[in-house]
Protein backbone atom coordinates (compact mmCIF):
# COMPACT_ATOMS: atom_id res chain seq x y z
CA UNK A 1 0.00 0.00 0.00
CA UNK A 2 1.45 3.16 -1.14
CA UNK A 3 1.29 6.38 0.83
CA UNK A 4 1.32 8.54 -2.46
CA UNK A 5 -1.34 9.68 -4.01
CA UNK A 6 -2.65 7.89 -7.42
CA UNK A 7 -2.73 10.32 -10.30
CA UNK A 8 -6.33 9.50 -10.71
CA UNK A 9 -6.62 11.19 -7.19
CA UNK A 10 -4.18 13.88 -7.90
CA UNK A 11 -6.17 14.61 -11.45
CA UNK A 12 -9.36 14.91 -9.33
CA UNK A 13 -8.34 17.46 -6.70
CA UNK A 14 -6.55 19.13 -9.72
CA UNK A 15 -9.75 19.57 -11.27
CA UNK A 16 -11.76 21.05 -8.18
CA UNK A 17 -13.77 23.94 -9.01
CA UNK A 18 -14.80 25.97 -6.14
CA UNK A 19 -18.58 25.85 -5.10
CA UNK A 20 -20.96 28.51 -3.36
CA UNK A 21 -22.25 25.91 -0.65
CA UNK A 22 -21.98 26.22 2.86
CA UNK A 23 -20.67 22.99 4.27
CA UNK A 24 -22.54 22.35 8.21
CA UNK A 25 -22.11 19.93 10.94
CA UNK A 26 -25.51 17.87 11.44
CA UNK A 27 -26.27 16.47 14.69
CA UNK A 28 -27.51 13.08 14.32
CA UNK A 29 -30.36 13.95 17.28
CA UNK A 30 -31.65 16.69 14.55
CA UNK A 31 -31.76 14.20 11.39
CA UNK A 32 -35.48 13.02 11.19
CA UNK A 33 -34.90 9.50 9.87
CA UNK A 34 -31.82 7.38 8.71
CA UNK A 35 -34.62 6.00 6.18
CA UNK A 36 -33.68 6.10 2.43
CA UNK A 37 -36.45 8.43 1.64
CA UNK A 38 -35.98 10.87 4.70
CA UNK A 39 -32.51 11.14 3.94
CA UNK A 40 -32.97 11.98 0.19
CA UNK A 41 -35.62 14.89 1.16
CA UNK A 42 -32.67 16.11 4.08
CA UNK A 43 -30.27 15.73 1.06
CA UNK A 44 -32.61 17.71 -1.34
CA UNK A 45 -33.09 20.25 1.53
CA UNK A 46 -29.45 21.14 2.12
CA UNK A 47 -28.98 20.96 -1.74
CA UNK A 48 -31.67 23.92 -1.92
CA UNK A 49 -30.42 25.92 1.14
CA UNK A 50 -26.69 26.02 -0.73
CA UNK A 51 -25.56 23.52 2.33
CA UNK A 52 -23.29 20.83 2.15
CA UNK A 53 -23.40 17.81 5.48
CA UNK A 54 -20.00 17.66 6.18
CA UNK A 55 -19.89 15.96 9.05
CA UNK A 56 -22.20 14.06 11.16
CA UNK A 57 -22.36 14.35 15.86
CA UNK A 58 -23.61 11.50 17.30
CA UNK A 59 -23.58 11.98 20.94
CA UNK A 60 -23.87 8.33 22.35
CA UNK A 61 -23.94 6.53 26.08
CA UNK A 62 -21.45 3.73 26.63
CA UNK A 63 -21.84 4.35 30.55
CA UNK A 64 -23.45 0.56 31.20
CA UNK A 65 -21.54 -2.19 31.80
CA UNK A 66 -23.56 -4.69 29.78
CA UNK A 67 -22.79 -6.23 26.50
CA UNK A 68 -26.24 -5.55 25.11
CA UNK A 69 -26.44 -2.06 25.79
CA UNK A 70 -22.90 -1.49 24.20
CA UNK A 71 -24.09 -3.11 20.70
CA UNK A 72 -27.37 -1.69 20.81
CA UNK A 73 -25.47 1.78 21.33
CA UNK A 74 -22.91 0.67 18.57
CA UNK A 75 -25.29 -0.47 15.98
CA UNK A 76 -26.86 3.03 16.50
CA UNK A 77 -23.59 4.73 15.92
CA UNK A 78 -23.39 2.14 12.74
CA UNK A 79 -26.78 3.08 11.52
CA UNK A 80 -25.59 6.98 11.23
CA UNK A 81 -22.48 6.59 9.24
CA UNK A 82 -24.94 4.34 6.66
CA UNK A 83 -26.57 7.59 6.93
CA UNK A 84 -23.67 9.79 6.33
CA UNK A 85 -22.59 7.77 3.57
CA UNK A 86 -25.83 8.28 1.64
CA UNK A 87 -25.94 12.18 2.56
CA UNK A 88 -22.07 12.12 1.29
CA UNK A 89 -20.35 13.60 4.68
CA UNK A 90 -16.95 12.76 5.06
CA UNK A 91 -16.73 12.21 8.74
CA UNK A 92 -18.97 11.10 11.74
CA UNK A 93 -17.98 12.02 15.00
CA UNK A 94 -19.22 10.08 18.10
CA UNK A 95 -19.30 11.80 21.01
CA UNK A 96 -18.98 9.95 24.93
CA UNK A 97 -17.96 11.34 28.81
CA UNK A 98 -18.10 7.70 30.01
CA UNK A 99 -17.60 3.92 29.86
CA UNK A 100 -18.86 1.39 31.37
CA UNK A 101 -16.46 -1.35 30.17
CA UNK A 102 -13.41 -0.09 28.39
CA UNK A 103 -13.11 -4.27 26.99
CA UNK A 104 -16.82 -4.05 25.32
CA UNK A 105 -16.56 -0.21 24.24
CA UNK A 106 -13.20 -0.42 22.06
CA UNK A 107 -14.15 -3.28 19.99
CA UNK A 108 -17.63 -2.28 19.33
CA UNK A 109 -16.28 1.05 18.43
CA UNK A 110 -13.30 -0.80 16.06
CA UNK A 111 -16.08 -2.25 14.21
CA UNK A 112 -18.00 0.78 13.40
CA UNK A 113 -15.01 2.31 12.19
CA UNK A 114 -14.15 -0.31 10.44
CA UNK A 115 -17.69 -0.14 8.61
CA UNK A 116 -17.03 3.52 8.47
CA UNK A 117 -13.77 2.62 6.51
CA UNK A 118 -15.63 0.42 4.23
CA UNK A 119 -18.57 3.31 3.53
CA UNK A 120 -15.51 5.86 2.88
CA UNK A 121 -16.33 8.42 5.74
CA UNK A 122 -14.18 8.75 8.78
CA UNK A 123 -15.02 8.09 12.16
CA UNK A 124 -13.84 10.52 14.77
CA UNK A 125 -14.22 9.22 18.40
CA UNK A 126 -14.50 12.22 20.97
CA UNK A 127 -14.13 10.44 24.69
CA UNK A 128 -12.47 8.83 27.03
CA UNK A 129 -10.94 6.27 24.56
CA UNK A 130 -9.24 6.15 21.34
CA UNK A 131 -10.05 3.92 18.57
CA UNK A 132 -7.03 2.40 15.83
Amino acid sequence: MSATRSADVRTAIERCRVEDATPVTLDADAIPSTARPDLRELKRELDADDFVAARVVVDACFGEDCSFATQEEADRVREYVRAAAFLGVSTVTVEFDSVGDESKVRPALAAVAERARREGVSLDVAGPITVE
